[in-house]
This record gives C-alpha cells, sequence and structure tokens, in this order.
C-alpha cells in the first residue's frame, strides 16, 4: 500500500500545496485566480497546473499535499497520475474542491460547499484512506474509483455524449436530464445473462445493471450502495434483475421528483469478483469501454491507495 493507515491523525503543519485544476469545471468564482486567491489568504504557498496542460503531472517534491478542483473525472485524472508513481517516490494526501456535475467522491467523502468554506478548514484535518479497484481482462491498468460495470449506466453515457449540448446549463439540469434519460433506457434495456463470483460464490441471472462499486452512488448522483465505504477494504456488487426492473423505474421516477423513499438493491459484498457478462455495454467510472466481445473480468480491491483529507466544519 501507499500510506499507512492514519484514518485519525492531526497534521496541522503542511503548508505547501500545488492546485491540480480543471479550468473548464465551474465559473468565475472557481477560475484559477479566484482559488489562488483563496488559499493564499489562508497561508498556504500554493502552486498551479491546469490538467489540460501538458506536464502537470509533473509534481514537486516539496510539496505537502495536492488539490484537486474539478469533477469526478478530474479526481479520477489526477489518481491516475498518482497510480503511476514507484511506491519509493513521495506520495500526496489530497484536498478536494468538488465543482462538478455529480460529484460522487467528493459525496463519498461528505466534502461540498464553496472553496472559501472548505479552505480554512485545512489546516487541521484526518487522512481518510480511499481504495481503488483494478480489472483484469480489459485493457491494461484499468482501475476505478467509483464503479466498474455492465448495462444501463454505459448506455446511459453513450446517449448523453449525443445529446450533450441540449441538456441545461446547470448541474441540477443535467442531473435531472440524465435521470429521465436513464429512466427511458431503463423501460427499453434487455436483460443479459451474467455470471458473478464473489469471492467464490456464484450467483448468475438475467440482468439489466450490474455495477462493482467503491463508493455510494453512481452517474447523476444515485445512491445505489447505501453501505458502500471506499476505506472498508470491500467493494459492493449491486445487482438489478429483469425481475427488479420495475422496482428500479419506481426508484429513478421517485428521484426525478426529488422524493426521498428509501430504496435498496441486491447487494453482495466482497474483496474479489469475477463477471461475465454477455454484451458490450461496458464503464469504468465516467469512460465508456470498447470491447470487440464478451469477456470475462476479474476484479480486486486494492485498500489505502488513495488518502483524503477530511476536515471536521
Amino acid at each position: 500500500m501507499f500510506f499507512m493507515k492514519s484514518r485519525y491523525a492531526i497534521h496541522p503543519d503542511m503548508k505547501k500545496t500545488t492546485l491540480l485544476h480543471n479550468p473548464t469545471a465551474g465559473d468565475n468564482e472557481f477560475s484559477k485566480k479566484e482559488l489562488l486567491k483563496i488559499i493564499k489568504k489562508e497561508g498556504f504557498e500554493c502552486t498551479y497546473a491546469s490538467v489540460k496542460e501538458e506536464g502537470w503531472d509533473d509534481f514537486e517534491e516539496k510539496t505537502d499535499f495536492l488539490i484537486i478542483a474539478g469533477g469526478d473525472g478530474t479526481v479520477r485524472r489526477a489518481a491516475k497520475a498518482l497510480m503511476k508513481r514507484k511506491r519509493l517516490e513521495k506520495q500526496f494526501p489530497l484536498a478536494l474542491l468538488p465543482h462538478g456535475t455529480a460529484n460522487n467522491i467528493a459525496t463519498a467523502l461528505k466534502i461540498d460547499g464553496h472553496p472559501k468554506d472548505i479552505i480554512p478548514h485545512w489546516h487541521h484535518y484526518r487522512l481518510q484512506p480511499f481504495d481503488i479497484g483494478r480489472v483484469h481482462g480489459v485493457g491494461e491498468d484499468l482501475f476505478f474509483l467509483e464503479a466498474f460495470g455492465y448495462g444501463i449506466f454505459p448506455r446511459l453515457m453513450k446517449v448523453m455524449d449525443k445529446i450533450e449540448g441540449d441538456i441545461g446549463d446547470t448541474a441540477e439540469e443535467k442531473l435531472k436530464a440524465a435521470r429521465a434519460v436513464l429512466l427511458e433506457v431503463v423501460q427499453n434495456y434487455e436483460a443479459r445473462p451474467c455470471t458473478i463470483v464473489a469471492d467464490g460464490v456464484e450467483h448468475s441471472g438475467n440482468y439489466i445493471m450490474v455495477e462493482i462499486m467503491n463508493i455510494r452512488s453512481i452517474g447523476p448522483n444515485l445512491v445505489l450502495a447505501g453501505e458502500a465505504d471506499p476505506g472498508d477494504g470491500y467493494l459492493d456488487v449491486v445487482m438489478v434483475s429483469e425481475n427488479s426492473r420495475n422496482k428500479f423505474e419506481s426508484f429513478l421516477i421517485n428521484r426525478i421528483n426529488n422524493e426521498d423513499k428509501e430504496f435498496s438493491f441486491s447487494t453482495i459484498r466482497a474483496r474479489k469478483v469475477k463477471v461475465f457478462w454477455d454484451g458490450k455495454d461496458v464503464h469504468a467510472d465516467d469512460e465508456r469501454l470498447k470491447i470487440e466481445k464478451p469477456v470475462e473480468v476479474e476484479i480486486e480491491i486494492l485498500p489505502d491507495m488513495l488518502q483524503f483529507m477530511i476536515t471536521e466544519k
């Protein structure tokens, strides 16, 4: 593992930081100028790197921690860069300034609010271990922070890519549009045979969705694995069978209408999972994967690969 577990440690003296910024995320309050102004006002020395430019991942060794300003995709991009570092190289705690559409990772860590409200708390924090899921059988070095899965969610991504310009400007509008599109996908998606072997126990059937999740929510802020903890060393396998299609439709309608009725789905906890899905709709986090034919994959949990700074407000 990269870090020793230090779930309750307090680190008040870390001052040098690097801002990893997605400049296309957010408004003027999330601009390079405004973020650097707030960070430096709190007494942190801060260098800047845009994740859209070459060399952004050449981290200075004197850096005490990294700041990720953006959405889930930006967090994954930064994590991917950190995964390439050698074990003996310095590893960096991560501070989040969430400003994407769904912000599922930040939500899992209970990080929200405006930068001016988050940044002052970085003087005193604890480190939260964060596991990573590793996938064997689909390309090289494939990993996920949120979820790896099949069925309706990768199909949703495909549809959303085609209508991206017509779904509104605000995060709220985009989330509502995505949920409405997902409802249509669920109503029309053909269930596929799938075999899951979770820690040696086999489960099989016809499903419209199988998601191997590391955090509670996925896609347009939909909580499917309410007990998932990204630092517990386990994956949560969530399955929606053909027989549960109507229940999932009701779940989506409930969320579209901003109602809070509780739903639970068939879930298995495991450290290692094998999956064979008879189809090609597959994703890792927000990335749709191209496969020529159905393949069996193996997923394992890699504990404590990242650590995030968590503060008490």
